[in-house]
């Protein structure tokens, strides 16, 4: 996959997943990808400098909870990490922007927003509904 301009975005008078989409969307992925890594690397600098040492009480236990939270998110994005290596592999596979349960393609924007995304709105939601149906019995 060759390089894309940088004013480049992907539209609909063009070829869907043509190699220049598949390029764009790949180094977008890349690039979310490295900044979750980088902001991983600074929290664990963090982490490593000691132990909360706050002599209040009522101050350390604000410290906890904001660690607590930022564990918290960086789980999320471990999880989120993985949806891109996903997203990366269908890429490579040529699955990339079509929808896993329709096999219909993706929307451009939907994808932008959203560039982990495996199935249309329309097939998320019937999905998300399916799951609180399910839920409720």
């Amino acid at each position: 996959m060759g390089a894309i301009p940088d004013a480049y975005r992907p539209t609909a008078n063009e070829e869907f997943m043509n190699p220049v989409q598949l390029a764009y969307f790949r180094q977008k992925l890349l690039s979310w990808k490295d900044e979750i890594v980088r902001e991983s690397r600074d929290t664990m600098v963090q982490l490593k400098s000691g132990p909360i040492r706050e002599a209040d009480v009522t101050d350390r236990a604000s410290s906890e909870t904001d660690w607590s939270i930022e564990l918290r998110t960086r789980d999320r994005q471990r999880k989120l990490i993985a949806k891109i290596d996903a997203a990366l592999r269908r890429i490579e596979e040529g699955e990339y922007g079509f929808c896993e349960v329709t096999g219909e393609p993706i929307s451009l924007a939907r994808l932008e927003a959203r560039p982990i995304a495996t199935m249309t709105v329309e097939a998320q939601e019937r999905h998300e509904r399916q799951e609180r149906i399910s839920r409720d019995d």
